[in-house]
C-alpha cells in the first residue's frame, strides 16, 4: 500500500460549525494484499484545527501520524514498543504550519518512522488514526501540556476513502489530587537556572503522615519513580481506598513521603549529575531536599533519610545512596537499571563492537517475557527512539536511551549528547564506553571501596527478580559478586533474587513503606 501525505498551497473551507480552515493533509494510502497484487486504496484525510485550539497553535514544532491496529488503545498513547500495544509512528519537523497557512510536502520528504512500512507500502487492515502536534519546547516528551492532537479515528483500509480529522485537543496541565495532606513543590533551582541560563524548576509532591503536627520531626521517604514518572504519580495512591485506608489508620507509618519529578532536558533526569542535562544530583541534594525539609520535617537528619524506587528508580536510589552515602541512611532498590556496564542489558559495552547484533550474529534483544521469550530487538526499539527525537536520533527522544546517554556520555555536537552507539547501525564508540565508566557502580564502588565500603554498612537492599523482562537480572548479580567478596569491610548488603519473577514484581509504596519501618524499629533498639 502506498501512503503519502501532502499540504496543498491553498486554504480550505471546513463545513463543521466551530472549525476552522487550517492544514490540508492529504493521505494517500494505495498497496496490496500480498506482494503479487496492488489494489492502489487510497484514503484521503482533511485535516483541520479547531476555533478551540487556534489560539494556542504554534507554527514550530514536529508532527505526528500514529497508526494502531489495537483499536482498544489510545494511538499516541502507544509511544513505547510495547509488543500487541504499539502504534506505528511517522513523524516529520516544521517551522511553518499555521492555522492560516498552508505548505507543501513531498511525498518522501523526511519522515521519519518506526516501521517497515513506508508511505508507500502500508499493510491492509483497520487502524485508528491519529494526529499530534509537538509544540511544546519546555518538557522533553510528546505528552507534554499544550500540545496538540486530534481523537482516534477508525479507518479500514480496503477501498478508497475520504476521512476528516480534526485537531481539537489540547493536553492539560498537571494536577495533584485534592487531600489536606498532599501538597506541592515547585521550586527554582539556582544551580541549575545557572547552567542553562535560564530558570529551572524542580518539582515533587509531599504526602503527610495521618495526624501530622508541624511542630514534630518526621523520618522522611524519597521515591524515585519509574522511567519519566512525573510528581503527580501519587495521585494514584490517592486513588487506592486500599492504600488510603492504610495510610490514614493507626498502621500507617508516621514517614513523610516525597514523591521526586523524572522530567528532564533529554528524558528522566536520574537525579544524578550530567555533563548534558546539568547539575541535578547537586540540585536535589543541596537545594530541593534542604527546601522541603525546612518546610516539612522539622529535621535535616540524614540518619532518618531514605530512598528508594523500582526499573529507573531502582538505579536512581541505589546511585545516590553510593555518590551520596552520608545524605541517606538507606536503600530500597528494586529491579534497578543497569547498575554495572559489561551487562547493559546484553550488552558488554567495553568489548561487544555493536550494540544491535551479538557476538552470533543474530539481533539483540531488549525484552522479553518471563519465560524467556524475546518479544523487540534493541534495533526497533531505538526506531521508536528514534522517531520520538527531532534530531531524527534517540538523542534527544525523551526516552530510556535518550536518558542514559544524556547521563553517562560527553556532551557532542549541537548540544546532543554523543551517543554510544550509532543509531541505525548499532556501532558502539569505544571512546564514549570509557566515559560511562563514572556511573559504572561495579567499578565506582571497588575503586573508592575503602572509604565507601565504611559509609554503606546497613544501608543496601536491592531486590530482583531473575526473569526481569529487560535482562536486568545479570548486571545485579555481577554488583552482587562484587558486594559479597568485600574486605574491610565485608560489604552487609542484602540482595535478593527471585526466580522467575519479573520486572518491579516485589516492589510497592505500601511494602517499601513496612520496610522503612522496620529499619527506624531496628535503630530505636
Amino acid at each position: 500500500m502506498s501512503l503519502k501525505i501532502f499540504f496543498f498551497n491553498h486554504l480550505m473551507i471546513a463545513p463543521m460549525k466551530n472549525f476552522i480552515p487550517a492544514l490540508l493533509l492529504f493521505l494517500l494510502i494505495s498497496g496490496c494484499t500480498s506482494s503479487s497484487q496492488n489494489e492502489g486504496h487510497t484514503v484521503k484525510v482533511n485535516l483541520t484545527v479547531s476555533d478551540d485550539v487556534k489560539e494556542s497553535f504554534q507554527a514550530d514544532g514536529r508532527l505526528y501520524v500514529f497508526l494502531n491496529q489495537n483499536l482498544e488503545v489510545e494511538p499516541m498513547d502507544q509511544i513505547w514498543p510495547y509488543p500487541g500495544r504499539m502504534s506505528h509512528i511517522f513523524a516529520i519537523n516544521r517551522t511553518d504550519l499555521s492555522p492560516d497557512g498552508s505548505i507543501t510536502i513531498a511525498p518522501n520528504e523526511g519522515w521519519t518512522k518506526t516501521t517497515d512500512w513506508t508511505f508507500e507500502n502500508v499493510p491492509e487492515g483497520e487502524y485508528n488514526i491519529q494526529i499530534l502536534w509537538d509544540q511544546d519546547k519546555s518538557e522533553s516528551r510528546i505528552n507534554a501540556p499544550g500540545n496538540l492532537y486530534s481523537e482516534k479515528q477508525k479507518i479500514t483500509v480496503s477501498n478508497s476513502i475520504e476521512v476528516d480529522i480534526t485537531i481539537n485537543q489540547v493536553i492539560a496541565e498537571r494536577e495533584l489530587a485534592e487531600s489536606d495532606l498532599l501538597h506541592l513543590v515547585d521550586f527554582q533551582s539556582d544551580t541549575l537556572s545557572a547552567w542553562w541560563d535560564k530558570p529551572v524548576h524542580l518539582k515533587a509532591s509531599v504526602l503527610l503522615p495521618e495526624n501530622y503536627d508541624s511542630s514534630e520531626s518526621y523520618p522522611i521517604r524519597y521515591n524515585v519513580a519509574g522511567y519519566g514518572g512525573r510528581y503527580t504519580r501519587v495521585n494514584n495512591l490517592l486513588n487506592s481506598a486500599d492504600f488510603t485506608d492504610w495510610w490514614q489508620s493507626d498502621e500507617g507509618p508516621r514517614v513523610i513521603n516525597v514523591f521526586l519529578d523524572g522530567e528532564g532536558p533529554f528524558g528522566d533526569s536520574y537525579q544524578m549529575d550530567s555533563e548534558n542535562s546539568g547539575p541535578y544530583g547537586h540540585a536535589l541534594i543541596y537545594e530541593l531536599i534542604p527546601h522541603i525539609e525546612s518546610e516539612y520535617r522539622g529535621t535535616d537528619s540524614a540518619n532518618t533519610r531514605f530512598v528508594d524506587g523500582c526499573s529507573t528508580g531502582g538505579w536512581v536510589s541505589l546511585g545516590l545512596q553510593l555518590y551520596y552515602p552520608d545524605h541517606f541512611n538507606g536503600v530500597f532498590s528494586y529491579s534497578p537499571d543497569a547498575i554495572e556496564f559489561e551487562n547493559y542489558q546484553l550488552i558488554n559495552i567495553y568489548e561487544d563492537e555493536n550494540a544491535f547484533i551479538n557476538e552470533f550474529d543474530y539481533e539483540r534483544p531488549v525484552m522479553r517475557s518471563t519465560v524467556g521469550e524475546p518479544m523487540i530487538s534493541l534495533r526497533d526499539f531505538i526506531a521508536y527512539e528514534n522517531t520520538l527525537g527531532d534530531s531524527d536520533t534517540y538523542l534527544n527522544s525523551g526516552g530510556q536511551f535518550s536518558a542514559h546517554t544524556a547521563l553517562y556520555s560527553p556532551r557532542g555536537e549541537n548540544g546532543l549528547p554523543k551517543p554510544l552507539f550509532h543509531p541505525t547501525t548499532g556501532e558502539i564508540d569505544r571512546e564514549v564506553a570509557e566515559h560511562w565508566k563514572k556511573y559504572d557502580f561495579k567499578i565506582y564502588a571497588e575503586e573508592n571501596w575503602s572509604t565507601l565500603g565504611p559509609k554503606l554498612q546497613g544501608k543496601i537492599f536491592i531486590w530482583m527478580g531473575d526473569m526481569d523482562q529487560f535482562y536486568l537480572n545479570p548486571s545485579t548479580r555481577a554488583f552482587d559478586e562484587f558486594l559479597k567478596n568485600t574486605e574491610e569491610p565485608v560489604s552487609d548488603a542484602e540482595v535478593i533474587f527471585t526466580p522467575m519473577a519479573g520486572h518491579c514484581d516485589q516492589f510497592s509504596n505500601k511494602t517499601v513503606l513496612m520496610q522503612i519501618q522496620e529499619r527506624l524499629g531496628e535503630m530505636e533498639q
